[in-house]
């Protein structure tokens, strides 16, 4: 804190002509001195704290402010930096991106005096204060910032990161410093792709209107992992699990809007925000995390076109309905998950998910397959790695079972019979693209799952020399780090159904697979 500043002589005759804007400026200088960077104050009641120094204040170890554009976002994390924090670092997606972070914190300054601009890092003035800044373009450049630590890390536009890269950064928050405060803080509009999405899970109880249980701005909500999931719990006071020792910790949202910024209103700045397009324009203006996000023009299966099919989703099929399929992605330890997608015709229930610490071996996931198949139903097991036991143990035990094996060729035609595939992996997908198609497919009702939502989204297709081609799990896992499990279990759902239903379904390609439509 800055040292306490001595009024000048005379000015007592002056005070009693100041508004109030000017008597809260008065008052913090009075009070700690000229600091070198304060939050933004509301103009009109210079008691009433602004959005941004609630934020500044927040008691959150992780925090999310924002939403709208003009909030005063990167400020607050280059305010955090400057007056409250040691060891600081900013990431951005891209180092290009973070050029304007560089010339705001000049700015503030008035100097680049102790900035390595080839290191990226800024000394910066207050007795042994650091400011770097970090990029993660691709996946496993974070692996570079491994072991570094800071007691404040900040992610500006938290939405263009991944969820692996923003979880791994988070595990390095420490300081060796007594009594130094540590948090992250994460600022940002709401995401424009599907890449984006894990932000509205991650502070669901603020952002994802389907919540159960909602939480106000500001409000603190408390999280701890359990066996490998992550849980919402009452409080931020440590409790044993398990024989381990756990100590949640805390998150909050602070939504802000150009309206809490007066230099920014001062500008005209406002007027631009109200003059872009929608979806744009209440994304930027009114930081409306609901609204509409533009697909990559290459997804295999549209954004909207899975929502509508959640809209549809109840808790239950259709009376008399049963179970076609369950669709099986086995995952064997690792990151990887197990899920069990069962399909009442075009009814997909919840799925049934398990971490693959729980699943090591073949008979395990069976033995999780038949404890839910019903009926006779088919299941539609992915052969490769772990699933080739899981396929053998089914079919030892006398249950309908089909081996899907994505690199296999595939003799099918699109709906249109003018495209083939390159594979059977993109064949499936573009099955499931057909049947979610609102001017073509079928009633799908899919479950109100924000993870199957992301995964279904996810994959992107390009058109080959053979026909369409869906890049591959591995292709996948090497761009978002992670496996799109539940939307790879759903299509193996729908992939193939049980030929002996005699509901009027019929062979439509070479492999002798049935045709969803028509249900």
């Amino acid at each position: 804190m800055a040292e306490r500043a001595i009024p000048p002589k005379g000015i007592d005759s002056k005070v009693g002509r100041l508004d109030s804007a000017g008597q809260g400026k008065l008052d913090r200088v009075v009070a700690f001195g000229q600091p070198i960077w304060q939050p933004l104050f509301d103009e009109a009641d210079a008691k009433v704290p602004t959005p941004q120094a609630l934020a500044y204040d927040s008691a959150a170890d992780l925090l999310l402010y924002g939403g709208a554009a003009g909030g005063g976002k990167t400020d607050l994390e280059i305010g955090l930096a400057l007056t409250r924090h040691r060891r600081s670092i900013i990431y951005r997606r891209t180092f290009k991106q973070l050029v304007a972070i560089e010339e705001r914190v000049a700015e503030i300054l008035r100097s680049r005096k102790g900035y390595d601009k080839t290191g990226k890092v800024w000394k910066l003035p207050g007795g042994g204060r650091r400011l770097e800044f970090g990029a993660c373009r691709h996946a496993g450049d974070e692996i570079a910032y491994q072991g570094r630590p800071h007691d404040l890390k900040c992610f500006d536009e938290v939405t263009h990161f991944l969820e692996h890269q923003f979880r791994f950064l988070c595990g390095w928050l420490r300081s060796a410093r007594p009594g130094q405060r540590q948090r992250i803080v994460a600022t940002g509009n709401p995401p424009t792709t599907g890449e984006g999405e894990w932000v509205i899970g991650f502070w669901a109880p603020w952002l994802d209107d389907q919540h159960p249980n909602p939480a106000l701005p500001g409000e603190l909500r408390w999280f701890a992992v359990l066996g490998g999931e992550e849980r919402e719990v009452e409080s931020g006071q440590p409790f044993e699990w398990k024989r381990e020792l756990i100590q949640p910790r805390s998150r909050s949202f602070i939504p802000s809007r150009v309206e809490d910024n007066p230099y920014l209103m001062k500008t005209g700045y406002r007027a631009t925000l109200q003059a872009l397009p929608e979806p744009l324009r209440s994304q930027l203006l009114k930081g409306a995390f609901d609204a509409g996000r533009e697909a990559d023009p290459w997804q295999v299966v549209p954004t909207d076109w899975v929502k509508a099919a959640q809209a549809r989703w109840r808790s239950r099929p259709k009376p008399k309905t049963p179970m076609d399929t369950i669709g099986v992605d086995p995952a064997r330890g690792g990151r990887d998950e197990t899920v069990l997608s069962p399909r009442h015709g075009g009814w997909f229930a919840e799925q049934a998910v398990r971490p693959g610490s729980e699943t090591p071996d073949g008979p395990t996931v069976a033995a999780l397959v038949v404890s839910i198949l019903r009926g006779g139903a088919l299941a539609n097991v992915d052969v490769i790695g772990i699933g080739a036991a899981v396929y053998d143990h089914l079919k030892g035990n006398g249950i309908s079972v089909k081996a899907m094996n994505g690199a296999e060729a595939s003799q099918a035609r699109d709906r249109s019979g003018s495209l083939g595939f390159v594979n059977k992996r993109a064949e499936w997908w573009w099955r499931m693209r057909e049947a979610l198609d609102p001017d073509y497919g079928e009633e799908i009702a899919m479950p109100p799952d924000r993870k199957l939502l992301v995964d279904l989204c996810t994959p992107k297709w390009r058109l080959a020399a053979r026909g369409i081609q869906v890049e591959s799990k591995e292709e996948i896992v090497k761009r978002i780090a992670r496996s799109p499990d539940r939307g790879d279990a759903a299509v193996y759902a729908l992939a193939a159904d049980p030929p002996k239903r005699g509901r009027g379904q019929r062979p439509s390609r070479a492999d002798g697979s049935y045709s969803p439509h028509g249900w």
